[in-house]
């Protein structure tokens, strides 16, 4: 079995960082992608940023691009999601994710999900 465990989530003014970081624990499991989505109460998950197992491919959801940076530590099992210039918009409960295959930025392409963890930025 495989878990994934989000950490780092908070509360931020508008402006400020944080750094999320997702652990990946359970049976050996390597070669998987990564990804970060994020959902406001009332509102559908959507994609924030996903790298594949090398850390050479990326991609952003364009509300996000210039501001979080996704990274991953294949050692330490856990992926990372820097994020800067933080924005009232940006709050939500945020979840990573974990899938063989192709990187992707779609919810039905990834197969193991933690439990979130929630961001809050303040005005």
């Amino acid at each position: 079995q495989v878990h994934l465990v989000e950490s780092g989530g908070g509360l931020v003014q508008a402006g400020g960082s944080l750094k999320l970081s997702c652990a990946v624990s359970g049976r050996t499991f390597s070669g998987y992608n990564m990804g970060w989505f994020r959902q406001c109460p009332g509102k559908e998950r959507e994609f924030v940023a996903s790298i594949n197992w090398g850390g050479g491919i990326t991609f952003y959801a364009d509300s996000v691009k210039g501001r979080f940076t996704i990274s991953r530590d294949n050692i330490k099992n856990t992926g990372y999601l820097q994020m800067n210039s933080l924005k009232p918009e940006d709050t939500a409960v945020y979840y990573c994710a974990a899938a063989y295959g192709r990187v992707g930025i779609l919810r039905n392409e990834y197969a193991y999900w933690g439990q979130g963890t929630q961001v809050t930025v303040s005005s």
